[in-house]
């Protein structure tokens, strides 16, 4: 397998991160959406490090860094997650009722900090300490799918014990279960899952239902007010499934032919803009009438504005994930673990979802958070029916050489 570098990250992949922390999932806040305004912003020195230092192929093969657990004698536990990506009490912003009640149960103290504002900052974090063997300071981590995929492929994270794990492995939902990446989740467990979906604004659109990609690219009653985003693997992924290609498994060609296809809505001005997360101010005025959204945001929107509706594409959609991991030489494994496993029952699971408004990745939960919150209970953004998991589709993971490409011709098609 090609071994990455960040030194092959060529100036299409560096405006791609650029743009995700600008205004991309990683300038999402997780909850606070509309009073969103900078999110994950870069360090200055953050790219820079990253482009500038190779990092030295790991010593051992995956998950073989040995590391000695001191979870029975230390009874805590350092996770580090995304900024308002944990439930807090409503009344008091520093409690955080899950976490709590983990410790009230366990006797293991959390320390918890939103220390991870985007993938590519925090990655350049975590580096020095991880090509070098040595612990980071942390027990717990949460990824997006492609950074876990890295982490893994370099050997940089430990292989979770299934002894410690009887409700994650019970009630991780099918859909979620073998990424290409980790197949039967050895090494990570999703803590949250990121669809995209079709999103319209029904006065914009004159009550007509928006409900395929191929409207949003050739209704000619939607020029110039469509939507795509600026992440490649959302907008040429959802493309490729709506010309019937699998994003799982596809060639060269398939991506040549969507980028053509998107190229040709741009030509006609049919695609008003690439977006990140930005988006939904235009959406929700109706400046944008039908667009490329993420669930998360659209559950969001619509508890302000019943104008806003959304569509799941037959042919289907793409879902990514946040993943729990545990970074070698954490002192602490089996009390992460415990920490994954626990927000696998329903329960803290249902709390979660209520809080953060993601997909739940946890089966069984749907009386639970029934009774925090019926509606969230009802969103098939949140707790996708059998017919929408059905239709989940994962963009698989690209080589070096095939990012850099890929990278570049979406570079080129949208402006950036």
């Amino acid at each position: 397998m090609e071994q990455y570098e960040p030194t092959d990250l060529s100036p299409a992949q560096l405006a791609a991160m650029r743009r995700g922390l600008r205004n991309g999932r990683g300038s999402l806040t997780r909850r606070s959406l509309l009073r969103a305004s900078t999110g994950g912003a870069l360090a200055v020195g953050g790219l820079g490090a990253l482009s500038a230092c190779g990092i030295p192929a790991a010593g051992k093969g995956q998950g073989e860094v040995s590391s000695e657990d001191h979870s029975a004698e230390e009874k805590r536990i350092t996770f580090s997650n995304w900024t308002e990506y944990m439930d807090v009490d409503e009344k008091d912003e520093n409690r955080r009722p899950t976490l709590e009640a983990f410790s009230r149960r366990t006797g293991i103290t959390v320390k918890y900090t939103e220390d991870i504002n985007d993938n590519v900052e925090f990655f350049g974090k975590i580096k020095p300490q991880l090509a070098a063997g040595q612990d980071t300071g942390r027990d717990l981590i949460c990824v997006t799918d492609w950074l876990a995929a890295r982490l893994i492929r370099f050997g940089w994270v430990q292989k979770l014990d299934p002894a410690n794990l009887p409700h994650a492995y019970t009630h991780l939902s099918a859909q979620f279960r073998n990424p290409d990446w980790d197949p039967g989740r050895s090494y990570s467990y999703p803590w949250t899952g990121i669809s995209t979906v079709i999103a319209y604004n029904k006065k914009a659109t004159g009550g007509k239902e928006i409900t395929s990609v191929s409207q949003l690219l050739d209704d000619p009653k939607l020029k110039g007010r469509v939507g795509f985003l600026s992440e490649m693997r959302d907008s040429v992924g959802m493309t490729l499934i709506d010309m019937g290609k699998d994003p799982a498994d596809f060639a060269d060609d398939d991506f040549d032919a969507a980028i053509a296809r998107l190229q040709k809505a741009v030509d006609k001005k049919q695609i008003r803009r690439f977006t990140g997360n930005d988006y939904t101010s235009d959406l929700a005025k109706g400046d944008i009438a039908a667009c490329l959204g993420w669930a998360g945001d659209i559950v969001q929107l619509q508890a302000d504005n019943p104008d806003v509706g959304f569509h799941i594409p037959d042919q289907g959609y793409i879902t990514s994930t946040d993943n729990l991991l545990v970074p070698n030489k954490s002192r602490h494994k089996s009390n992460a673990e415990r920490l994954i496993d626990y927000y696998y029952e329903p329960e803290p699971a249902a709390r979660l979802a209520a809080y953060i408004n993601y997909v739940c990745p946890v089966d069984g939960v749907r009386d639970a958070l029934a009774k925090i919150d019926k509606d969230a209970a009802a969103n098939p953004l949140i707790l996708p029916d059998a017919e929408m998991k059905a239709k989940s589709r994962a963009f698989r993971s690209l080589t070096p050489k095939e990012e850099t490409a890929y990278e570049e011709k979406f570079a080129k098609l949208t402006g950036a």
